[in-house]
């Protein structure tokens, strides 16, 4: 007879299960002849995503007060101070925020990608729980950012239901942290960019100044959307986790 828990495999000799679903539930490999998609860790891929986003802050962080130290000198010299004191600082504005800003362009590449590759486990993961409960198919984890005007919503619908996929059956799967996550993501690429092609334009000294309230602005946004989505990744590995140890249930034949 069938295992009654997969219906995959023939229960072992004078048992209702089969030698996979007996023993300890939780992440395993695959036994030999399994279908092709089964659980895997999001363990560690998690931590790496939370870690890399963890730091996307730290250099948002880091933007932040090299943002502050421009905006101050740059209202020192647009007052018409120019001693050697506010041009020495005006040159290490110039350099922390130079660097700032190709740390935050390398910082947000790794997270991306590191990002992706998390979102497609949990995604394959998503499919074993709850096989019929996905709206997209499952290379919109990919194309889903890359495909214009599709980018502003696929992610977070592929998110949502993974989300509700994960979640304890029967329980309540509220989207409260994603919507606030997707939201923040939006600002931060739509607002952001417009706001920091802005400053990119800006010549004199009163123009930077004027311009640095905006950077702030948008440096402070993309902290706090780097929070949420570790937020996000940490809650959604960790629902996982839980429903993988706590197995499947048993189908019970009458």
């Amino acid at each position: 007879m069938l295992c009654t828990r997969c219906r995959h495999f023939e229960a072992a000799p004078d048992g209702v299960l089969c030698t996979q679903c007996a023993a300890p539930s939780g992440f395993q490999a695959p036994p030999a002849g399994a279908p092709k998609i089964w659980l895997r860790s999001p363990v560690g891929l998690g931590w790496a995503t939370v870690a890399l986003l963890g730091l996307s802050a730290a250099v948002d962080l880091f933007a932040l007060g090299a943002d502050f130290l421009m905006y101050d000198v740059t209202g020192d010299v647009g007052g018409g101070d120019l001693g050697n004191d506010v041009l020495d600082r005006a040159d290490l504005a110039d350099t922390l925020t130079a660097v700032a800003a190709s740390a935050q362009a390398a910082v947000l590449l790794a997270s991306a990608v590191v990002f992706v590759i998390w979102f497609w486990r949990v995604r394959v993961n998503a499919e074993v729980f709850a096989p019929g409960g996905h709206s997209k198919a499952r290379g919109w984890v990919i194309a889903g950012w890359v495909v214009p005007i599709a980018s502003l919503w696929y992610p977070r619908r592929v998110m949502l239901d993974v989300w509700d996929a994960s979640g304890p059956e029967g329980g309540r799967k509220g989207h409260a942290l994603v919507n606030a996550w997707w939201t923040l993501w939006l600002l931060t690429n739509v607002v952001g960019r417009f706001l920091a092609s802005m400053a990119d334009e800006a010549d004199t000294s009163q123009e930077i100044h004027d311009t640095m309230v905006q950077m702030m602005f948008a440096d402070g946004v993309d902290l706090v959307a780097a929070l949420f989505a570790a937020a996000v990744v940490l809650r959604l590995t960790r629902m996982q986790d839980e429903k993988a140890h706590q197995g499947p249930a048993v189908s019970v034949a009458v």
